[in-house]
């Protein structure tokens, strides 16, 4: 699917629909609210076809007559927008028929969203296989994320899986103020950065495992980045703690809600344990414990048998948590690929 060609995507669904998934840029303009969409939707089948068309005819053409009031009042003749609804049928096709009566050159989308989310699944299991991978490693707190960051910064390609799924991967890896997406809206957001992606340079992504909280990497993806080339972060366990009191900062402030979440190790450690990492009220104590005695040996267990290329990897030391030291790393990293 060729969006590109279009001036604006508009998504005519409800609300809610608009919420858990659309194509990344769309405008939200729905034609029923999910109010009118349900009364609509009991009508027709409680009442009668005609009946629920009468009422949603009405509502549509309230709706559509306000979108074009305010969201698309500016839009010069040259429009060209592509419009589209759950199956590409009545709500679609009625925004389109308005705009084009206006003189705007409106499309819909053929099979609507649902064509669409087949077309991204589809996608998601072919577009890996021609990328080439570099999966940065090292155990939590190692600053993973902050390399791919400076990656960046110097002109190579990464994809963030962490940022994408807003969650940073581990039991305290919820981002206040960012809920996660929906299983939907996440595989629309990483096909969008997968299909920017050249095939022609590496890509640099963060070893994850199939799950970053709630969310799955698509198979297809997680089956390439396992037989990928590696690179490993050796960094002490004093700058991991500085790293890790930076990115959780919201825990210092929030002691409950870090002791709410330690309590979901329970069956993993017991009783005894997690009652004495609350008793420690040093925070670089805290964090140092959790990294030797829970992170550092799930991160043994896991990619070392995962991670088919890992022994072979190339290492990389970061010195210490400033955006220096992660710059120098990147150029380093950059610097083998080249050689090698």
């Amino acid at each position: 699917m060729n969006f590109k060609q279009f001036d604006a995507i508009i998504d005519v669904r409800s609300p809610a629909e608009y919420a858990a998934d659309h194509i990344p840029g769309a405008i939200s303009a729905p034609v029923l609210d999910d109010a009118e969409r349900a009364e609509v939707g009991t009508l027709y089948k409680q009442v009668s076809p005609f009946d629920a068309k009468k009422i949603g005819a009405s509502l549509i053409a309230r709706n559509v007559a306000s979108h074009v009031q305010h969201l698309f009042k500016d839009k010069p003749k040259s429009w060209h927008p592509l419009v589209y609804c759950w199956r590409g049928g009545k709500r679609s096709g009625a925004m389109a028929h308005i705009l084009r009566e206006i003189g705007w050159n409106a499309e819909t989308l053929e099979g609507g969203y649902k064509a669409y989310r087949r077309w991204v699944v589809a996608q998601l299991q072919s577009l890996p296989s021609s990328l080439e991978f570099v999966v940065i490693h090292g155990p939590t707190g190692s600053g993973k994320s902050r390399l791919l960051g400076a990656l960046k910064r110097v002109g190579a390609q990464a994809l963030d899986l962490e940022d994408l799924a807003a969650h940073r991967g581990s039991v305290l890896g919820n981002l206040p103020g960012r809920p996660q997406p929906s299983q939907k809206m996440f595989d629309s957001l990483l096909l969008k950065e997968l299909s920017a992606l050249l095939p022609s340079k590496p890509v640099f992504v963060e070893g994850e495992s199939k799950k970053i909280g709630e969310l799955q990497v698509p198979d297809a993806l997680m089956e390439r980045m396992r037989a990928s080339p590696c690179v490993v972060l050796e960094t002490n366990v004093e700058v991991r703690v500085d790293l890790l009191l930076d990115e959780y900062r919201h825990f210092l402030a929030d002691r409950r809600a870090l002791e709410k979440q330690l309590d979901c190790l329970v069956a993993l450690h017991g009783r005894e344990r997690i009652a004495a990492w609350k008793s420690i009220d040093d925070w670089r104590e805290l964090v140092a414990r959790l990294l030797v005695e829970h992170y550092d040996p799930a991160y043994r267990r896991s990619s070392m048998r995962n991670f088919t290329q890992l022994p072979k990897a190339e290492k990389v030391r970061i010195a210490a948590a400033d955006d220096s030291a992660f710059e120098r790393a990147a150029s380093a990293v950059i610097e083998d690929l080249i050689a090698a």
